[in-house]
């Protein structure tokens, strides 16, 4: 663990047998340790990397009126921005701009597990963790630091958990299949992503339960997200094995774009020979010839409800939580049989 800069006064007190109180009492030069003792627990803090400067206790002690924000899955991709992916600076800017109305300021944080990190991150108001995958670790990491926090979407792990707002996937997801049933598709092929997130699983949830109501059998693909277009042209052969379906409905959206290519270039084009809708509305959606019918996550309704309930948290409130945000489903030509 030596040199890493998210230890925690837990894990130094693990490492000297001692309890956090020691600790916090050797690095603040309080208590009656022995100077032996205090010595010894600062040398150990030291190797291990531990950062507890003067400024971070000093701000941890009130609010600065600050508040973090960070992008899991773009720390996932290690790129933070990926190319005609706007839904996540839709949703930062415009929680920058609900930080505002609430008093406060929003600072974009880099995976804080990882590092290196300011100390200055753990001094924050509060977090805003954006798709949490299952029991994430930048949520355990505020937990162990007493930092509060809110997702946007719910940590899987975590059920009984109430501090998040999430877009309704669920009825995102049946808005998109009934709208296919409704242009004539009987076999739907869902591609979702790979990230172990509530958006995956309850869409993925959402389309087995249809399928099964339905009695259509189930043709569900998972793609990495970070493969993008090139993870959509790569699976056509995949898709088509079994024959082509009626409809695909593409959770990201440029998966979506790259599928759309990659079946052109076999002879077959949307909506004349199958119809094509995606879960998230993306620059590739839009631009794609045809367009892509596409679900617009409403980023900026999202942001404001985050922000808001995080700021009602960092003022000691108790706020309900668990709020969902319906998405809109916007038809465009590539999944329109009755099209002109």
């Amino acid at each position: 663990m030596a040199g890493h800069r998210n230890v925690t006064i837990k894990d130094v007190a693990a490492r000297a047998g001692v309890s956090i109180t020691a600790v916090s009492h050797a690095l603040n030069d309080k208590g009656t340790l022995s100077e032996e003792t205090r010595i010894r627990i600062r040398e150990i803090a030291a190797s291990m990397g531990y950062r507890a400067d003067a400024l971070a206790r000093g701000l941890r002690r009130s609010q600065i009126g600050v508040i973090g924000i960070v992008l899991r899955p773009l720390d996932a991709l290690e790129n933070y921005s990926p190319p005609g992916v706007d839904y996540f600076l839709r949703f930062a800017g415009a929680a920058a701009v609900s930080a505002l109305d609430h008093g406060l300021s929003l600072m974009q944080v880099a995976d804080l597990v990882k590092g290196p990190v300011t100390p200055l991150a753990f001094s924050l108001d509060g977090y805003i963790v954006t798709d949490p995958v299952r029991n994430d670790p930048v949520v355990a990491l505020l937990e162990s630091r007493s930092i509060p926090y809110v997702t946007l979407g719910r940590d899987p792990g975590k059920p009984d958990a109430s501090n998040w707002v999430a877009s309704d996937d669920v009825d995102a997801t049946l808005q998109a299949l009934t709208h296919l049933a409704d242009q004539g598709a009987r076999t739907i092929a869902f591609v979702g992503g790979q990230d172990d997130n509530s958006w995956n699983a309850d869409a993925e949830s959402a389309y087995r339960d249809w399928c099964a109501r339905n009695g259509q059998a189930e043709r569900l693909f998972r793609l990495p997200e970070g493969r993008g277009e090139a993870g959509g042209r790569e699976l056509v052969p995949d898709l088509l094995a079994d024959g082509a379906p009626d409809a695909i409905y593409s959770l990201t959206g440029r998966h979506a774009a790259g599928i759309q290519e990659a079946m052109r270039e076999r002879g077959l084009t949307a909506p004349d020979d199958y119809l094509l809708a995606c879960g998230t509305d993306a620059d590739q959606t839009r631009t794609a010839e045809p367009p892509i019918t596409a679900i617009n996550l409403r980023p900026e309704v999202l942001a404001h409800d985050t922000v808001g309930l995080l700021a009602a948290i960092t003022r000691g409130e108790n706020p309900a939580g668990r709020g969902l945000v319906r998405s809109e489903l916007i038809v465009r030509r590539s999944s329109q049989r009755d099209a002109g």
